[in-house]
Order: C-alpha cells, then sequence, then structure tokens
C-alpha cells in the first residue's frame, strides 16, 4: 500500500479549469472517496493521480515519490472503471492474469496471484467462463480481481458500480468494504452516490466546480458541513435552508424566526445568515418533546405527502401563498421526515418546531458555516 499525496493540482482546458488548485494528503490504507455532482472535477483528479492525464500546475506522489510526469503503468496503480472492459474472447482466468503474463510472471506466480484475487473477490469455480455468461456484478468482480493481481500501492475506482442495478450496488459496496478491510490498502474511489460515499469511506473528498469543499469523516461532513455546499449536498434529503438577517434577539426571514443571543453564536445584528435544518430535526409541534431543544411553533401547509416506506417525506409551505417550485425545495418551502403512521393530509395546515441544538447557521456572503447548534 502506498499515501498519495496531492500538493496544488491545477487541470485548466483552455479556458476551463477543471480541478482548481487542489491539496491532498491520503494516508496509507485510507478510503477517500471523491463525491460531487456531475462536472465538479472529481474524474479529472482521479485521472491525474492515474497519470492519464498530467496536471497544468502541482505535483503528485505516490508512495512517496514523485510520478507528477510518469506515465501509468509506473506509478504503482491499478484502476477500475465504470465501464467493465473485459476481454469478450478471454475467460475469466485469462482476463485476471492477461496484466501478469504480459509482464513475463513465471506460471507459477500467476497462478498463485490469480487464485488468491479470485478468493478474495469470490470468483472460485468461475475461472473458464466467458465474460458473455456472467453477470454485471461477476464481471465486475473478475475486473477488480485484475486490479488486485498486480499488488499496487493504491486502487483507484472511478464510479465502478454505476452500471449496475440496485441490488447489485448495494452487493457489490459490502464487497469493496470486505476488499478494503482483507488488502490492507489505499483505495481512492469517485462516485456521485452519497450511499457509497457514506457508507465505504474513511474520509470523503467533496469537490465543486474543481475546488475541494471539505476533507472529513462522513458523519462530520453530514453533522457539521463546512459551506452552505457541503450542507447542501451531503444528505438525502437534502439540509433545507431559510436566508435571513440577524438582529437583537436572534434570527428574522420573511417566514420564520429563530430566538438566540448572537453574541454567543459568533454573528451580529445586520448580518445576513441563511439557517439550515436537516428534514429529521423537524417536528410536528404536537411531538415538540422528541427535539432536545424545540425552537416556539411555526405554521405551514402541507404540499405534497411522499411516502417511502420506513418514513414519509412532507413538503410544506411556509404560507398558502408561496408558489411552490418544482423540487419543492425553493424560498419558503421545507421537507420534513416523519413516522409512516403520521395522520396528515395535502393542504392541512399544521404547526412544526425545529430542534435549536441541530440548527445551523451560514455566513450568506462566503457561505461558510458559523455554528452547528444554537444550543
Amino acid at each position: 500500500m502506498a499515501s498519495v499525496n496531492l500538493e496544488g493540482i491545477t487541470k485548466r482546458y483552455e479556458d476551463v479549469t477543471a480541478v482548481d488548485d487542489m491539496t491532498l494528503d491520503i494516508e496509507d490504507g485510507e478510503f477517500v472517496t471523491f463525491v460531487g455532482p456531475s462536472g465538479c472535477g472529481k474524474s479529472t483528479t482521479m485521472e491525474t493521480i492515474a497519470g492519464l492525464t498530467l496536471p497544468t500546475e502541482g505535483t503528485i506522489e505516490i508512495g512517496g515519490r514523485d510520478v507528477t510526469n510518469l506515465p501509468p503503468k509506473d506509478r504503482g496503480i491499478s484502476m477500475v472503471f465504470q465501464n467493465i472492459a473485459l476481454f469478450p474472447h478471454m475467460d475469466v482466468y485469462d482476463n485476471i492474469s492477461f496484466g501478469l503474463r504480459l509482464r513475463k510472471y513465471d506460471q507459477e506466480e500467476v497462478d498463485r496471484r490469480v487464485e488468491e484475487a479470485a478468493d478474495i473477490v469470490q470468483l472460485e469455480g468461475m475461472m473458464d467462463r466467458m465474460p458473455k455468461e456472467m453477470s454485471g456484478g461477476q464481471r465486475q468482480r473478475v475486473a477488480i480481481a485484475r486490479a488486485i493481481v498486480r499488488n499496487p500501492g493504491a486502487f483507484l475506482m472511478d464510479e465502478p458500480l454505476a452500471n449496475l442495478d440496485a441490488e447489485l450496488r448495494v452487493h457489490m459496496r459490502t464487497q469493496l468494504q470486505r476488499l478494503h478491510r482483507e488488502l490492507d490498502t489505499t483505495i481512492i474511489y469517485v462516485t456521485h452516490d452519497q450511499a457509497q460515499a457514506m457508507t465505504m469511506s474513511d474520509r470523503i473528498a467533496v469537490i465543486n466546480s474543481g475546488v475541494l469543499q471539505q476533507v472529513a469523516p462522513p458523519l462530520e461532513c453530514y453533522n457539521e458541513p463546512k459551506n452552505l455546499f457541503v450542507a447542501g449536498f451531503i444528505g438525502s434529503p437534502a439540509m433545507n435552508f431559510i436566508a435571513g438577517e440577524v438582529v437583537d434577539d436572534g434570527f428574522v426571514s420573511t417566514y420564520a424566526n429563530v430566538d438566540f443571543d448572537p453574541a454567543t453564536q459568533g454573528v451580529t445584528a445586520g448580518q445576513e445568515i441563511t439557517v439550515g435544518i436537516r428534514p429529521e430535526d423537524i417536528y410536528l409541534a404536537e411531538n415538540a418533546e422528541k427535539a432536545a431543544s424545540p425552537t416556539k411553533a411555526f405554521d405551514a401547509v402541507v404540499d405534497v405527502i411522499e411516502p417511502v416506506g420506513k418514513e414519509v417525506n412532507a413538503y410544506l409551505l411556509f404560507d398558502r401563498d408561496v408558489e411552490a417550485s418544482a423540487e419543492g425545495r425553493g424560498e419558503g418551502q421545507l421537507l420534513i421526515n416523519l413516522a409512516p403512521d403520521t395522520e396528515i393530509d395535502e393542504g392541512d395546515d399544521i404547526q412544526i418546531v425545529m430542534d435549536r441544538e441541530n440548527i445551523h447557521l451560514f455566513d450568506q456572503s462566503s457561505g461558510e458555516a458559523i455554528t452547528h447548534s444554537l444550543e
């Protein structure tokens, strides 16, 4: 295994900056996931680490060795891609062993490595199968085994589960966690899927417009987002935001006011801020005792109810005059989570409270987090 260190990595394509001054240290044996929306620069960052593209500026070290200008074959890494690029005319054994045979390893060593890799990804008894005879999950395991046999210092995985169905993605997610534990190797993973990022990673690196926003353990990014982007991107459903202003006794906005002492929260009267609150931290006023520290009650109108099994997502309007946006998350709107047996209907007038212990404040001008609790 090997550490991976990026120092000031920038990648420009004419007038487009795909990666902007990224500095990141990934430790030996760490599982780090690059996550962000499509086009944010996460795959380009991966490609610069792999050597598939050279950075415009900055340096890359793998295992303490400067590899910035080395070709992929000399970097001591293996890659697994979104598209399962197996040789269709080769059976499983030949697909896995191809790279070793190309490098002239003796047959005994090839057999040993293939057997070990097949055991790790549970491909025993499938060595003579052709790719067309296998499921998508099995073919992806062949691709992973082909990467394992090289004994790389780091695995680079770019959306390897994206083309699998939902059930297979969950299964392979578990397989990758076992793989990391058994190999104790460095894994750098790219995905836009929060579930994969949150469940598999030691740390996640949240990227937006080529800029690294936050690098931290998954729950830290969830509970203590560094800025408005991370707060809105990490979490499903996403955090609710209410824009307003600080006054002498707290926060005021068009639709909701929250009392607190500005001096204790690092804000001043007149400052424009955004209140953030996750859907699970909002309660019906009749259940206010479930909140550790409830705010005063707010009036709201139920717009849309969305049952999702173990819970109900309820889209609310602060006022009947609010024009609901298509996504149900615009100005004057909230999304809350309720128990599946909650008796409310679309069009109902209700009252809600927020849990002060989980209210986040963000500076509107910079987007940076100010505090993650009003308690």
